[in-house]
């Protein structure tokens, strides 16, 4: 599972984003991730598949939360 490997990789890095772009990226880094385990676990029901999307959503979330919080230029 590639997609798994990869999200806990991004797991790792956290919001550990400096600029506006890394967020940007990030965030779409994560729902691509996050996408790509609920396929995954619409076959398996797997939980700790479940988990994993859970705490992806979280980051997520925080970095979107960074975003909309900026003053547009």
């Amino acid at each position: 599972m590639d997609i798994l490997k990869e999200a806990l990789e991004f797991e790792q890095q956290g919001t550990s984003f400096k600029s506006t772009n890394e967020r940007i990226v990030a965030s779409r880094k994560a729902k691509e991730i996050i996408l790509g385990l609920n396929e995954i676990y619409k076959e398996s029901k797997d939980p700790e598949l479940m988990e994993v999307m859970k705490r992806l959503t979280v980051i997520k979330k925080k970095i979107e939360k960074r975003l909309k919080g900026r003053p547009s230029s």
